[in-house]
């Protein structure tokens, strides 16, 4: 008999729901990337948390939502995969969305609200899965409005506990934290105490640039590209040199990437420097060049890079 706990923990939802945001907080450090935009995280990111005697290895699965591209379709099986191997499961909503506060908000016609929840309720009832349900976002709703969203998700028989946060501000969440930690089996610790994250950090790298490309481009770019870590480079002072490739699956894509002359990649590149240098601690001297790659999402190869089912 151990007195240790841990297990694995899904995060699912609709994308945009604030799940990367959530997992972020939980851990203590950035595991996984975060913007404005849906269906930003493409494969499972496990972030560990360390709360009293329990690790809790938390899976940010891809936001659920109706899968038309290959791409799109081993991004939710991934999701769903996350969640039934699970030793439990957090549905996030965003309560903007569940009381009409969602009208009031610029930008909210992104998430699909209602009609993506409903469909994971559906299938958490097919598989007969108790789900803890976080209603997100909760500093941006009246508490009446909150509580008959609460009451009325509850009521659909999928969801063991309810628990109000906000990912942001991180109203609620050490009470998430605490019983989620109460969920898991007794078991030794899986992970070293003080490793944040199981992600590769060539991964990670290419994640941090590929988020700075997502809150730099529009419309739908930056969902026909991806970010690879060809080489990574120690020094004897201790910096690190790093060169990715963007492929990017048109040529008029490349040109907005770079943009006049390169002003908008030099913008991009200088943001994830930045930043992974705060990451690494390390002085970081990154190199990125643009590719046009028109079928990198028919890629295999791709795919098991990051974890995911090629869907033949």
């Amino acid at each position: 008999m151990t007195d240790t706990r841990a297990g694995f923990t899904a995060i699912i939802g609709a994308p945009n729901a604030g799940k990367s945001t959530l997992v972020n907080r939980l851990v203590g450090s950035k595991v996984s990337i975060v913007t404005h935009k849906v269906q930003t995280t493409r494969f499972p990111i496990r972030g560990v948390m360390m709360r009293d005697n329990s690790q809790v290895v938390l899976v940010d699965t891809p936001g659920i939502f109706a899968p038309k591209r290959r791409l799109d379709r081993a991004m939710v099986r991934s999701a769903w995969e996350g969640a039934g191997d699970a030793d439990a499961i957090v549905h996030l909503i965003d309560a903007r969305h569940w009381t009409g506060a969602a009208t009031q908000i610029e930008g909210a016609g992104e998430y699909e609200g209602p009609d993506e929840d409903s469909a994971i309720i559906s299938r958490l009832k097919e598989i007969g899965a108790k789900a803890i349900l976080a209603l997100n976002k909760i500093d941006l709703v009246e508490r009446p409005a909150l509580l008959a969203a609460a009451k009325t998700l509850f009521d659909t028989g999928v969801y063991s506990d309810v628990v109000m946060i906000s990912g942001l501000n991180g109203d609620g969440v050490d009470q998430l934290a605490d019983l989620v930690a109460s969920r898991m089996p007794e078991s030794p610790y899986l992970f070293p105490e003080d490793q944040s994250a199981d992600i590769p950090v060539r991964l990670l790298a290419a994640e941090v640039t590929r988020e700075k490309l997502m809150l730099r481009l529009h419309q739908e770019i930056p969902y026909q590209l991806t970010v690879e870590t060809e080489a990574w480079e120690k020094h004897g002072n201790g910096a690190v040199k790093i060169q990715q490739m963007i492929h990017v699956s048109r040529e008029g894509h490349r040109s907005i990437v770079l943009g006049k002359g390169g002003q908008t990649i030099k913008e991009i590149g200088m943001a994830a420097r930045k930043e992974l240098t705060e990451i690494l601690g390390r002085p970081v001297h990154l190199f990125l060049r643009v590719k046009v790659s028109e079928r990198w999402q028919d890629n295999r190869e791709r795919y098991s890079a990051i974890g995911l089912e090629f869907d033949v």
